[in-house]
């Protein structure tokens, strides 16, 4: 039987993955929504006017990836009828929305997309086996790809992105903090801290760099700690990813096959709980 996935949301992201769908012979497009923007090259019965109407069009699995906001406004309400499948985790920074949809996936799963993060499953098991010391992740963008909600944070990117160098690091602290201040760009982050649940959004430490030199990748770097022997010697696991991106994308490109990957395998579900993909 085929499963029917909508999407939420239709920038570039949501456009790939709406194709994606239409392509494969195990999915059906049940939906599109968009908040202000003209589906173009849909036809209109999958434009989905009223998300709040999204169960009627019957979805196993619906997408998100447009805002935390929608998380925090409707996620509840989706799991109640089909698996959810967010990639804006960011949303799961604010406590009550985590505890709200991680209580409402009792019937249907609630799906975290791995994205640039590799190793996000090594993460969880040292986390479930109590060995979890640390866990800082650096992601390092051009000015020009970041989205910063902040307005100081944003005078401090512009004026890295004027000097041409050197690199800023606009925040060094707890990731919970972070999310706010730039909601679209630290969701890799957010995953991790979710992952990393001994330590959770105020244990795991984020770091977000503007690197007016990094014009052609985006970088994120982990750096773990985990259980260490009587004479202080720590396991340790230090990662960099460089993902090549245009200047000014805020999704860099091998992220797209990433959730690509992660939604066809959120759409073959899990059962309820939270599941990592």
């Amino acid at each position: 039987m085929r499963r029917r996935v909508g999407i939420v949301g239709f920038g570039q992201l949501g456009q790939f993955l709406a194709a994606e769908v239409q392509r494969r012979e195990s999915l059906e497009l049940a939906f599109v929504w968009s908040r202000g923007r003209v589906l173009h090259g849909l036809p209109p019965h999958l434009v989905l006017e009223d998300l709040t109407q999204a169960v009627s069009r019957r979805p196993d699995l619906v997408v998100e990836v447009a805002h935390p906001s929608l998380v925090r406004l409707h996620g509840e309400q989706l799991l109640r009828h089909c698996d959810l499948l967010v990639g804006s985790p960011t949303a799961f920074a604010e406590p009550d929305t985590e505890g709200r949809l991680l209580a409402a996936a009792t019937r249907h799963g609630l799906f975290v997309p791995c994205g640039a993060l590799w190793g996000l499953h090594d993460i969880r098991a040292l986390a479930d086996r109590g060995q979890l010391a640390e866990l800082t992740v650096t992601m390092t963008k051009h000015p020009s790809a970041l989205r910063l909600a902040d307005a100081e944070m944003r005078v401090r990117c512009d004026r890295a992105a004027a000097a041409g160098g050197p690199a800023v690091t606009l925040y060094d602290g707890p990731v919970r903090d972070l999310c706010p201040l730039a909601p679209n760009n630290v969701n890799s982050m957010a995953a991790a801290a979710m992952a990393a649940h001994t330590l959770g959004f105020d244990g795991v430490r984020g770091r977000l760099v503007a690197d007016p030199g990094m014009a052609d990748y985006h970088s994120l770097e982990l750096d773990l700690v985990g259980p260490s022997e009587p004479d202080g010697r720590a396991f340790r696991v230090r990662t960099l990813r460089m993902n090549p991106a245009d200047r000014g994308a805020v999704t860099a490109s091998a992220t797209y096959g990433a959730f690509l990957g992660s939604m066809l395998e959120a759409a073959k579900g899990r059962g309820p709980g939270l599941h990592f993909c």
